[in-house]
Parts: C-alpha cells; structure tokens; sequence
C-alpha cells in the first residue's frame, strides 16, 4: 500500500483508511478518514440530487459537531458554495444571508428549533435537512440513502463566508474561482500551513479547534489540517479548563487561538494553569484580534516559545505572521507579509513611511466581491487594485506589521482621533477585569465621548469603587482626552464565540438612548 502522505482526505482514506480524521473533545464521538471519505462522497450525491449544480450554494447552521466535515469535504468534490452561518444571529440576520447568498438548502440540528420556526416564515421555500431528527426532513436518512461512490463530475467548492456584522450587515464574501477546479489540487493555504506555521505533513498532527466552525479561521485551519492527515480534536464549546484538559488526554501538538481564549485562561486559579501536562504542545497560532501585549508575554512565558500570531481576514486577500522569538524583539506586532504584498496608505491614497499609521492594503492576485454589493467592494479597493480588510496601522523600518485599530471603531471626540484598541488593551491587563469594550457615544459638546464597558470578574464588585480603582489604573497610561468619560459594568459583552465584539450593538444602544 502507497504509505506516501498526500494532502487530501481523499488520499489519506485510501492510504490510512482506520486514522481517526476527528474526535469531539466532549461526547468522544469519532470518525475515521475512511467514514469521513464515503459520508463526504454521500453528502455530494445528495447535494447532486437535491438539484445542486456546481457554484450553487447551500447553507450551514450548526453548533460544533462532527457532521460539519461531511458537509465541508462533501461540498469540496461537488462544487458547491457552503455557505457557515454563525449561530449567535437572529432569524431575520439568518434569513438576510440564506436570502443573500441564493441558498438552495439549509443543514441544521435541533438546537435550532426555535429560530428555524421564524426562519421557515421568511424563506417558505427553502428546503430543510435537520441533522439528528426523524421525519421527511431528517439529514441522517437523507444521506444514508444515497452511495457511498464518487459523484461524475466531482470538483473543487469554495466557502462563501460572512462577515460577522460587526459594523452592519454581514457581507458575503465570494472568493475567487479555483485556479485547478481538481478537488485534490494542492491549494495556496497549504503553503502558508506548513511553511509558515510550520504544521507537519506526514500525518503526525493532533489539532485542537476550540472555536466555532461556522468562523472563517477554525473552519479554514481544520481544512488544512485534514488535508495533512492530522486527527482534528474539536471542543463543543470552548472553556479554559476543557481545552487544557483536552491538550493533556488527547496530547494535542497543534491549536488555534483567539486572545480572548488566552485572557480566559490567566484569569484561571494557579493551580488549575498548572495541573495539566502541556509537554506534546508544539505550534500555538493566534489571530481574530490584536493581542494585548501583556497578555501575550504571559502566554509565552507559561508556554513557552510555540505562540505565533497572524494576521489575515475572511476575504483571504493576504496574511503575515510572527513567531515568538521575534515578537519578543517586536512585542506587538503581527508579522512581516507571507501572502500577499502590504501596502499602508494615508487619507490621500499615497503610502506612508515606517511607524507612520494608514490604512492598510495588500497587492494580490487573486482578489474576492463582496457579494451583490459592488459598493463595499468599490470601498474596500485602492485605485492601484489593492484591497483592504478596514485596518489602521503602521509597518516599522524592519518590515513588521502593527496593528492600531479598525478604521470603523476610531472615536473623534472634541476633533482628536482616539483608538479605542489603546485602551482596551489597558483595561483587560486588570486583575479584576474579564472583559471590555471600548466604545465612542453620541455628546452634544464632542461629538463623542469616550464609554468604556466592562464586565468585571465579580460583578458584585461593579460600582463607583471599581470605576475609581480603574481610573487611577488607567490614568497614567492615557492622555485625558482617552479617559473614558463612563464606565458602564456589565455581567457579559456581546462578544461571538470567535472573539470578534458586536461594538455595533452597544453602539446602537447609546445612540437610541441619546436619541430618546
């Protein structure tokens, strides 16, 4: 038997038919490449069935669960486009995307009965495959109903992500064509895996993903991972005990991250940080946000020097990456460009010189729409054809990347530009501090004052002594025109599971309250 790794699932079924391909951390369930490769090969006949051609799209509402790969490998020989619905949005929000992106088909789970009830009212037509479930629409008997043979015509899918709506709608992101329409093609993301994460290609990987799979970076990471024969370990939900659990039972060498995992994680007792076995950990990457660089000093220094961070966006236009022992001589910094060509340009369109702060662009030749919306895609461009995922920053005279904040979250208070990034990442550095968000609200003298929101470890602590104690902690630190003008304690910030904060929400809610 050919023993010769080769990055597809398809390969890895024939070669290592019995290698566990997933694991769901919590219920232990399993699937081998072998069960992955037929129930993949399932799933694209039934897409065939159901009248799906290649470059129709079908729709995902899924919380964690092994099916997830059925769906992501079947699509990927049929030509479909998937489209991952996060599992935090309303039905009107779920009904805008499958409406949006032309749906054909919905696959769901039971825990989403009560909002499927509203969205069957706004999508009467579409047509339902609910996993876990009996009946006329149950997935299960659907695709055991179909062979386990490769479809005729089998090519290469793509995945139509969302933007999260952080700012307003979500924006459907549809990527360019395939360059190699062959679904076992090698594709570029692979490169940027094993030579610039450093992910290993012989099979070896065990990857811990302990973020929700309908986000671009789990579903994109554990893409690879699979295609390097790796067993993928999944968290249901993610919980700081849990995941470290997990990289002791199942001695996990790879994992991605999102820093408001890594805060959750110090705000641990002591002896829970150290109870477990960590040795097998090689290759911790991190991204979604900028990491506060406290925070990421204390990771390298519990972890050791396996924490690396990029920098990328659902549109895929570009990424760079750092390692840890260059961090710790560039502490901040996301990297220098491994995909694509930066660019950081100022409000005229020219570039601007080192440590100067812009917008910033990547040249690449492949670029993606945002879908039925020429106007985001007209704003997002450079009329030189670079694109740009909406970021400030500024790249230093070595050629590494900083990041400063979302262009869409810059506050203008009294005419000064204030970056509420600055003084969040002060902020979550507090002991007794889980999360924050910092927000700019509606003034009649500024134009906008500064609201900072905080969800305190104990809530019971919230109140006037807490807001002093943040204060003199903040004080000196930022100039006054950055002090917050107020703290507003919360038990829980609108945050996603992927670490991405819903500012738009809390925005919305202070200008209702100053319009009212």
């Amino acid at each position: 038997m050919n023993t010769q790794p080769i990055a597809h699932p398809i390969a890895h079924a024939a070669n290592r038919p019995n290698h566990p391909a997933v694991i769901m951390a919590g219920s232990g369930k399993q699937q081998t490449y072998g069960e992955l490769d037929q129930s993949a090969n399932r799933f694209a006949q039934l897409l065939r069935g159901r009248g799906l051609a290649a470059n129709d799209a079908f729709a995902v509402l899924l919380e964690n669960r092994i099916e997830y790969f059925t769906l992501v490998w079947g699509s990927q020989r049929a030509g479909t486009l998937l489209v991952p619905i996060s599992t935090r949005l309303t039905a009107p929000e779920i009904a805008y995307i499958l409406n949006d992106s032309g749906a054909k088909l919905l696959i769901t789970s039971p825990a989403f009965d009560t909002v499927m009830t509203d969205i069957r009212k706004e999508c009467p037509d579409l047509e339902v495959l609910t996993t876990g479930s009996g009946g006329a629409d149950g997935f299960d008997s659907a695709l055991t109903s179909h062979p386990a043979e490769p479809i005729a015509d089998q090519r290469a899918g793509a995945t139509m992500l969302y933007s999260s709506g952080t700012t307003g709608r979500p924006k459907g992101i549809r990527p360019a064509p395939p360059e190699d329409p062959n679904p076992q093609a090698m594709i570029p993301f692979l490169g940027l895996a094993t030579m610039g994460a450093g992910m290993p290609a012989d099979g070896s990987m065990i990857y811990l993903s302990p973020a929700p799979l309908y986000h671009a970076a789990p579903l994109a990471w554990c893409g690879a991972a699979q295609r390097l024969g790796a067993t993928l370990v999944v968290l249901e939900k993610f919980e700081p005990e849990a995941a470290l659990a997990a990289i002791e039972k199942y001695k996990i060498t790879d994992s991605q991250w999102v820093p408001t995992h890594f805060v959750r994680f110090l705000k641990l007792d002591p002896e829970i940080r150290t109870k477990y076995d960590l040795s097998s950990h090689k290759r911790a990457l991190h991204a979604a946000a900028p990491c506060p660089v406290p925070i990421k000093q204390e990771m390298i220094e519990w972890w050791g020097p396996i924490v690396n961070e990029y920098y990328a966006g659902s549109e895929g236009i570009g990424m760079t990456m750092i390692g840890a022992k260059d961090w710790l001589t560039h502490p901040g910094s996301v990297g220098r460009s491994i995909h694509g060509t930066l660019h950081v340009c100022g409000a005229d369109g020219e570039e601007v010189g080192a440590n100067e702060d812009g917008l910033i662009y990547f040249e690449n030749t492949l670029l993606p729409t945002y879908h039925n919306d020429p106007e985001k895609t007209a704003d997002a461009m450079h009329p030189k054809g670079w694109m740009t995922l909406g970021d400030i920053g500024h790249v230093d005279p070595d050629g590494f990347l900083f990041l400063t904040d979302r262009k869409s979250h810059m506050i203008i208070s009294g005419g000064v530009n204030i970056y509420p990034q600055e003084i969040e990442n002060l902020l979550i550095t507090h002991d007794k501090v889980m999360d924050a968000a910092v927000i700019g609200a509606p003034c009649p003298d500024l134009g906008e004052k500064v609201v900072a929101v905080v969800q305190p470890i104990n809530v019971a602590e919230a109140g006037d002594d807490l807001e002093a104690e943040l204060r003199e902690f903040l004080a000196p630190e930022l100039a006054r025109i950055k002090m917050p003008k107020l703290f507003d304690f919360r038990p829980e910030l609108p945050r996603e599971a992927n670490g991405k904060l819903y500012k738009r929400e809390l925005r919305d809610e202070y200008e209702a309250k100053a319009a009212s």
